[in-house]
């Protein structure tokens, strides 16, 4: 059965042809992957089909979904919406559980929505979510954040469910989890759109491909489709720390997440944290930049101490440690062009004047594919791709001794993100930056990591040289997490 039947779409922004004269179906029961480019348009044209378009975009073409035309009123629930940045579809001052009791309210009674609520949670790999019902998103990790919204979107029994990058943020155990939920899903008949860069997971659960290129749209053979083999780091050569993490300690008003954490990283060193979903990775990196109050222990740069409040620490220390956030998207002002945000931090930290700021910027941008052109644009008119890459230059420009990436691979393709990857070592050779990574991308941490950390449970239950823990995992975290990568683990999953 079709249930999305698109005929002749043809999207514009100004002058540039993002998509032309693409016609295609979605049918009932399958996976249709959705590949091309950060800033092909995959985003843009997912949003036709719930009858919406981006300030500045044209549309043309017929589009119907379920049989009914895309721009007109669908039934609460036809078609559920799993953004890439999951933070845009949570209110951040409302309550978990509030927020989902009120959509479950939409379409069953009252006494029904907590029991269709923990039915979505369950289905969105949370059987624990219950005890998350009374947090607020800034409280949850973003993969937790991420089942939240996956939970949001099933509440409705969807007769179409878009999923906008939805493995981005997750460790290996979920991602295999929910690349099974997803099949499970479309086997009760939904059909999905999976917006994606991950290759892996399109061939371990797709059943047809359609890609993007040059405004093209063309069905693929899922076949054709070649991850990029990963690089073996250089030795990283033994110096002092420059950054000495000892004993700390830090948690929400619902109790500790982080247990005496020690942590040495020695300048040009790549040190990857890896864990579950909530095991604590994002709150250490938000503490050694000042953005999570920690309540015990202490974090020194070089020998000198840093606050845990980062309006307490002095320009030379902001400048020194630069974070590079999950959420890029939620990391840029709306009403401000990329550009000048970007070039902002050579201004501010580094003392240059405007003109110089956004000069060095654009040629930082272009040389991740980011023309000027399009980072003169409000953030709106970038992809997530785009803006992460947006964010990392934006850190560079302060030239720091410390640079905190949190999964910044996660909304790449596979060739902007080898481009990233290259770049972040590019910047260990030329200035002796220590890199910390936050991520769940196996092939990345293999690729660029020196040393890894496994994080369980808020404590470091496993380190070494990254070869030999993802060689010869020892603790059963990093076991479960390696096992997970395998292209067998969603099938036994699902």
């Amino acid at each position: 059965m079709t249930a999305v039947a698109a005929h002749d779409v043809t999207i514009t922004a100004g002058d540039r042809t993002l998509l032309s004269a693409a016609s295609f179906t979605l049918r009932a029961a399958q996976i249709t992957a959705l590949v091309g480019e950060s800033g092909s348009g995959k985003t843009t044209l997912a949003r036709v089909l719930l009858g919406e378009s981006s300030p500045g975009m044209t549309v043309s073409g017929n589009v119907e979904v379920a049989g009914a035309a895309a721009d007109s009123s669908f039934a609460p629930g036809t078609v559920g919406y799993i953004p890439q940045q999951p933070a845009a579809a949570l209110n951040p001052v409302r309550r978990v559980g509030s927020v989902l009791a009120e959509v479950a309210r939409l379409h069953v009674p009252k006494d029904q929505a907590r029991q269709r609520v923990l039915e979505a949670l369950r289905q969105a790999q949370m059987p624990d979510g219950e005890k998350y019902l009374r947090r607020y998103p800034h409280q949850l990790s973003g993969g937790q954040q991420q089942r939240v919204v996956l939970a949001q979107a099933l509440i409705g029994r969807p007769r179409v469910l878009i999923a906008d990058e939805p493995t981005t943020g997750q460790d290996p155990v979920i991602r295999a989890q929910l690349a099974g939920e997803l099949r499970a899903a479309a086997e009760q008949g939904i059909a999905i759109l999976l917006l994606t860069h991950d290759l892996d997971l399109v061939h371990e659960i797709a059943d047809r491909v359609l890609s993007i290129e040059g405004g093209c749209l063309e069905e693929s053979d899922v076949g054709s489709l070649t991850p990029s083999d990963p690089v073996v780091p250089q030795e990283q050569q033994a110096g002092d720390p420059v950054l000495r993490v000892r004993g700390l300690r830090a948690g929400h008003r619902q109790g500790e997440i982080l247990h005496g954490i020690d942590l040495d990283v020695a300048p040009g060193e790549r040190v990857a944290v890896l864990g579950r979903s909530g095991s604590g990775k994002t709150t250490l990196a938000r503490c050694i930049a000042g953005l999570h109050r920690f309540r015990g222990g202490e974090i020194l740069l070089d020998d000198h101490r840093l606050s845990p409040v980062l309006r307490r620490r002095s320009s030379e220390q902001l400048a020194r440690v630069q974070y590079v956030f999950q959420d890029s998207r939620a990391s840029f002002s709306e009403f401000t062009p990329v550009l000048h945000q970007v070039a902002r931090t050579a201004e501010r930290l580094r003392g240059l004047d405007r003109s110089a700021a956004r000069a060095r910027a654009a040629d930082e941008l272009a040389a991740l594919g980011l023309p000027e052109t399009s980072t003169k644009r409000l953030p709106s008119g970038l992809s997530g791709g785009e803006l992460q890459r947006a964010a990392l230059v934006r850190a560079m420009l302060a030239e720091p001794d410390v640079l905190i990436c949190d999964e910044i691979t996660s909304g790449l393709d596979a060739r902007h993100r080898e481009d990233l990857l290259d770049v972040l070592a590019k910047l260990q050779t030329n200035t002796g930056c220590a890199l910390l990574m936050i991520t769940h991308d196996l092939p990345a941490v293999a690729a660029l990591s020196h040393r890894v950390l496994i994080f369980d449970e808020g404590r470091v239950a496993e380190r070494g040289r990254t070869s030999d823990v993802l060689d010869s995992p020892s603790h059963p975290a990093t076991r479960a997490l390696v096992q997970a990568t395998t292209p067998e683990a969603a099938v036994h999953e699902t």
